[in-house]
């Protein structure tokens, strides 16, 4: 919840309801599927923000993604993400 409020950094304000997300390299506004390998729940995401900048991790998302993926108590989990076509 720490980062609700905040702009993110293409410009826009971070909303911890979003179905939002943050990479290191994926242009902003591209829609990725995420995947929680360890119950198969998927959520649909827009890029919107940097990260994470943590060694060994992929992408962070949103609380909201975090809470559809069911690991908000967990906090890190093994996901696969795939890059949806379009944008």
């Amino acid at each position: 919840h720490q980062f609700h409020g905040r702009t993110t950094a293409n410009g826009e304000i971070y909303n911890e309801n979003d179905l939002t997300a943050a990479h290191p390299t994926l242009p902003f506004g591209t829609r990725v599927r995420v995947t929680n390998l360890q119950n198969d729940k998927v959520v649909l995401l827009r890029i919107n923000d940097r990260g994470p900048f943590v060694d060994e991790r992929v992408i962070d998302v949103s609380w909201r993604a975090a809470q559809d993926l069911d690991f908000v108590q967990q906090g890190v989990v093994k996901v696969r993400v795939d890059v949806m076509p379009g944008k």
